[in-house]
């Protein structure tokens, strides 16, 4: 005897000519919508001052009107721009550096606090997200005032423990999103084959979790590149970053090499990007 409840279901269920209708006015439907345009405009809003760099980076005027293509500033770029190489490398060991070590941190707190219960978690876990929610200011001005009271010199190393201290709950906040979808029964698999808490760490959880990992990577080297306010508070004689450079050029008119430099950086970010993409895709397709 056939279940009564199965017939209802199927009788509820659309006919083919139904679904064959529903898809064809899916694909007569308008196309435009207010998302869409939206979403187009955002695009457009946040790409044209990349295009309007791009082109002027080819003008061979050092004014806004445009002569004709050349390549001077490149040249200039690379030939005569010692200071801003030199303030680009800094800028370079300081987001690579303290991006590595709020990479770690960051890792090691979000797999303590998520699978760990202790007394004072829920403010732990509060408190982490204060760099990322005060103003820059307010966070350059007290890691200032810290500096002061222990006696240390401004420099290299201050913007290191300052960009390393507000990258690091980026890569927390990341990582902790990776845990949540976590799989727990491959730990108790590793631990019933064996395997101890360290081995457990760095062949079964770090593996699994590398793509949050390798975000909240990326994510604080652009933190650490772009940032200029509590870079500027806490730096020192010999200490000049790229944006502290191109800010102090405001005052003499932005050079178009800045132009140039720009171009080249968009480029590698963007095979950087593209790289990374490919990888975490592989990665994860491998697992």
């Amino acid at each position: 005897m056939k279940n009564p409840f199965s017939l209802f279901v199927r009788s509820k269920r659309p006919s083919e000519p139904a679904r064959h209708a529903k898809r064809t006015w899916k694909k007569r439907a308008p196309q435009l919508s207010f998302s869409k345009t939206m979403l187009a405009l955002v695009l457009l809003f946040l790409f044209i001052p990349l295009f309007v760099i791009i082109f002027y980076s080819f003008n061979e005027s050092k004014d806004s009107e445009f002569t004709r293509v050349s390549l001077v500033w490149y040249e200039e770029l690379f030939l005569n721009s010692e200071d801003l190489w030199s303030a680009l490398f800094n800028s370079l060991i300081i987001a690579i550096s303290s991006s590595v070590v709020a990479t770690v941190l960051g890792t090691l707190a979000a797999i303590g606090i998520t699978w760990h219960k202790f007394k004072g978690r829920s403010y732990i876990q509060s408190i982490s997200f204060l760099p990322m929610v005060l103003p820059e200011v307010i966070m350059g001005v007290s890691l200032t005032i810290f500096f002061s009271a222990i006696k240390m010199n401004l420099g290299m190393m201050t913007i290191f423990i300052a960009h390393t201290t507000f990258c690091l709950p980026f890569v927390y906040l990341m990582v902790s999103a990776r845990i949540d979808e976590f799989d727990y029964s491959i730990i108790e698999a590793s631990h019933d084959l064996g395997a101890n808490e360290i081995q457990t760490l760095f062949r079964v959880i770090i593996p699994a979790i590398m793509p949050g990992i390798v975000s909240g990577f990326a994510m604080s080297i652009t933190l650490s590149l772009e940032d200029y306010v509590i870079t500027q508070l806490v730096s020192g004689p010999g200490s000049t970053t790229l944006p502290i450079f191109v800010y102090s050029m405001i005052r003499f008119g932005v050079s178009p090499v800045i132009n140039a430099l720009s171009f080249i950086m968009v480029l590698v970010i963007c095979a950087f990007a593209i790289v990374l993409r490919k990888s975490l895709k592989s990665f994860a397709a491998s697992r």
